[in-house]
């Protein structure tokens, strides 16, 4: 089996949703309709797809690696873009710092410092 090939959410408004992925992600729009958007993301492909999102968060989510060194202008461009950030777990010394928001359709994300072998160094 190989990489992922792409991720798809399920959006409300497509334009709103755009805004999130481009604000944040740095996305780059590569097709779109009047239904679907497809985005680059690096080497991503993220497609939002019109329709009903999950009603409820849960813990179900994306994440994506980040240096600490990167944390502040992440959460000034959370920020800007109107997203709600949620607190962090507790963690263990070593495991890295994580930064969780939501978008505008319950679906969670989280922007994270650590790796594998440092998480799993803490069990």
């Amino acid at each position: 089996m190989g990489i992922i090939s792409h991720i798809t959410f399920v959006v409300r408004d497509l334009e709103r949703s755009a805004g999130f992925w481009q604000g944040i992600f740095g996305a780059k729009e590569v097709y779109s309709s009047p239904t679907v958007k497809y985005f680059l993301v690096d080497d991503l492909w993220v497609a939002l797809n019109l329709g009903e999102p999950p009603k409820e968060r849960s813990y179900n989510h994306i994440a994506f690696k980040i240096r600490e060194d990167e944390i502040d202008s992440y959460l000034e461009r959370i920020k800007a873009v109107g997203a709600e950030t949620k607190p962090d777990r507790h963690r263990r010394t070593g495991e890295g710092v994580s930064i969780y928001f939501y978008d505008f359709d319950n679906n969670l994300f989280e922007l994270h410092t650590g790796t594998l072998s440092e998480r799993l160094g803490n069990l």
